[in-house]
């Protein structure tokens, strides 16, 4: 689809910025995307890079690769690789089947079945290892409905490698998924119409033609899936600190609850360890979607050609029994701990009590404050890169040229590698007074704002770049005539066309970033408590109901934006929303 710039635009005659006032012609902007992409992307890694290999500005590797080759560091990154290599492979089978069922099918139900599997991605790491805790918990309401409950005292199953495994693996499915629904839309629909020419029955156009044709998406997907593991610092730390079965991150975590400021050095190795880790699953997810060629022009894209028939009923029976156990019963089993008076009480309607709630949402000035402050740091990150997206996405795909990719990749860095190795990266960045200005943001709301917009900018620029790329330049040529300024062209001609993508943007960021927990772990302070880092610590503190009502109400305003989007859909540019197959 082509866009044109709005009637009124078109007729708007401009005035031509003064020529003293100007600067030269396609410099500004690509210079100050340049400089932004190195400030937010390669800064910070390379601050990193220098606190581990150079401490005190002098090159001396040996304690860095002494830390990297210790035992801990050893035994945390086999398990980082355990973890994230057998829950990659559970995600790949997960949302690899439920791509193809809701792409090649005709089950019914399509469009909630794949909303509700985006939502179970869309809640925070935390939030669902803290629901599968209490689904499998000694004292879980749901099993004692069911007659399944554990004997008390029983240690929770799901503690250490095995429930990391189950529940990262059900947790990155969607991102499965969604990759997978991005290259079935590239699949052109003639192939099937061939196969079914010559009488292949649906199963062996999808063993023998789709799977090999999606070879590159499905290594692709698995690598985002083990990335994903990788950078996980939220179920790790749920269900493996309880063990002391430690992970890089939660390595990173407990190093630097353990000995403050004086572990960076130790931490900023151990961020390196993982950033070195992740880069290689980075690097070889690029080389699989690359050997996937070049882009196809595609009349008719693939639709959906199995008929289930007397299966149908089946199949639609399986997906939703699947988010069931994926959503439904460990959110039931956390509402349920948040809605009884005590561990161990029975739920029941004599018991029912909403004083959690109450308490976290109203009674407790540092749950209060942590929901002020997600909402004030995930709004704030949202609304800039929704502005800066605007002008990002024009540069990049109008001045940049040559250039583009190796901004984009730098770009790209602090979304790609785990948060924790930004944490770390914007501690040592901001520990000190910064030049010029003399001040400091370290422990304040700043530097968690600073690692939102680094961290999220990849995110924010996915719709508009895309939506960028469908605007004819022809109206843009005719407004350089009338001499229009290059802030008159993003206002009147860019901003206007791009403005849906980049709403849409925000809101996804607004999403990711509301339940964030990875980053503000290591970065919060007395006073700027996020939701995630004050969940965290309540269930450290034993205190599993109050942690509960937190997830079900942060759980509830994610669902809310979704919905939100979910029916703005039709104003929006085509296939923004990931769960609009």
């Amino acid at each position: 689809m082509t866009l044109a710039a709005p009637a009124d635009v078109r007729r708007t005659r401009f005035r031509p910025a003064l020529p003293g006032l100007r600067l030269p012609a396609g410099l500004f902007l690509p210079v100050a995307v340049m400089l932004s992409a190195i400030l937010l992307g390669a800064l910070p890694f390379l601050r990193l890079a220098i606190a581990a290999f150079a401490p005190g500005w002098q090159f001396a590797p040996d304690a860095a690769l002494a830390e990297m080759s210790s035992r801990a560091a050893v035994t945390a990154t086999l398990h980082t690789f355990e973890t994230a290599g057998f829950s990659a492979l559970g995600a790949l089978l997960v949302g690899g089947a439920v791509a193809l069922l809701l792409c090649t099918t005709d089950v019914r139900g399509k469009r909630p079945l794949a909303f509700a599997f985006v939502f179970s991605m869309m809640i925070a790491p935390q939030v669902a290892a803290l629901a599968f805790l209490s689904l499998f918990a000694p004292n879980s309401p749901v099993l004692a409905l069911l007659g399944l409950s554990p004997e008390p005292g029983t240690p929770n199953p799901l503690l250490g490698s095995g429930g990391i495994i189950l529940v990262m693996a059900l947790h990155h499915a969607p991102l499965v998924a969604i990759t997978l629904w991005t290259g079935l839309r590239s699949v052109p629909h003639s192939l099937v119409e061939a196969a079914q020419m010559e009488g292949a029955a649906p199963f062996t156009i999808v063993t023998r033609i789709l799977l090999p044709v999606l070879r590159p998406q499905l290594i692709a997907a698995a690598l985002i899936a083990f990335v994903a593991g990788i950078g996980n610092f939220g179920i790790p730390a749920l269900l493996g600190l309880p063990v002391n079965y430690l992970t890089l991150p939660t390595l990173i975590y407990r190093r630097l609850s353990s000995f403050g400021p004086a572990g960076l050095p130790d931490a900023a190795a151990l961020s390196l360890l993982v950033a070195l880790v992740a880069g290689l699953g980075i690097i070889a997810g690029m080389l699989a979607t690359r050997r996937a060629g070049g882009k196809v022009e595609i009349e008719k894209p693939l639709e959906p050609f199995w008929r289930l028939g007397r299966a149908r009923p089946l199949v639609a029976g399986g997906l939703w029994l699947l988010l069931a156990l994926k959503l439904g019963l460990p959110f039931l089993a956390l509402l349920g701990e948040a809605l009884t008076p005590a561990l161990g009480v029975a739920l029941s309607w004599q018991s029912l009590t909403f004083d959690k709630f109450a308490e976290v949402l109203i009674r407790q000035n540092v749950t209060v404050r942590a929901f002020r402050n997600s909402f004030l740091f995930a709004g704030t990150a949202a609304v800039i890169l929704a502005f800066v997206s605007i002008a990002f996405a024009y540069a990049l795909e109008r001045r940049m040229g040559k250039f583009r990719r190796v901004v984009e990749l730098v770009i790209e860095l602090p979304y790609a590698l785990p948060g924790v190795v930004l944490a770390i990266a914007c501690i040592l960045m901001f520990l000190k007074p910064l030049p010029l200005i003399g001040v400091s943001i370290y422990a304040t709301p700043f530097i968690i704002l600073f690692a939102y917009l680094a961290r999220f900018m990849p995110l924010a620029l996915k719709a508009p770049v895309a939506a960028m790329a469908q605007i004819e330049a022809h109206h843009e040529e005719a407004a350089k005539l009338d001499g229009v300024t290059l802030w008159q062209m993003l206002r009147y001609i860019v901003a206007p066309i791009l403005a849906p993508a980049a709403t849409v943007s925000a809101l996804m960021v607004f999403l990711v970033a509301f339940n964030e927990l990875t980053v503000s772990a290591l970065l919060w302070s007395s006073g700027t408590e996020t939701l995630g880092v004050v969940l965290f610590s309540l269930k450290e503190a034993g205190l599993a109901g109050e942690a509960a009502a937190i997830a079900i109400s942060a759980s509830a305003v994610i669902l809310v934006v979704m919905l939100l989007l979910d029916l703005c859909a039709k104003r929006l540019p085509d296939k923004v929303l990931p769960w609009r197959i």
